[in-house]
């Protein structure tokens, strides 16, 4: 799971966020429901725009529940009580990622 954040775009729909997590637009929303670290902002119609903080946010609960295995009542816990900790060590894991994908494909193409 990656998703690219552009810099010109400020909001994400719901359907763009299930899509790049490839999960069902409902899951989002029951996080949403789930997680006070999530805060999308609401169109006139009612639909979640999602912001860059939002989505790295749900790429943090993510890795915890999906990937990690957290419980959802485990991975709020683990928010609240070391989210800063948590966030610098998320951000860490996915630059090395990217720096390995990086890797790989200089080596594939020597």
């Amino acid at each position: 799971m990656h998703i690219e954040l552009s810099k010109d775009k400020r909001y994400y729909s719901i359907g763009e966020v299930a899509k790049a997590f490839n999960v069902n637009a409902s899951l989002i929303r029951f996080w949403d429901s789930e997680f006070d670290i999530l805060k999308p902002k609401k169109n006139a119609k009612g639909n979640r725009m999602f912001t860059p903080e939002d989505i790295t946010n749900l790429q943090l609960i993510y890795h915890l529940v999906k990937e990690r295995g957290f419980t959802l009542e485990g991975a709020k816990i683990h928010l609240k009580e070391g989210q800063k900790k948590t966030l610098d060590k998320f951000e860490i894991i996915r630059k090395l990622e990217t720096i390995k994908t990086q890797l790989t494909d200089i080596k594939n193409e020597l």
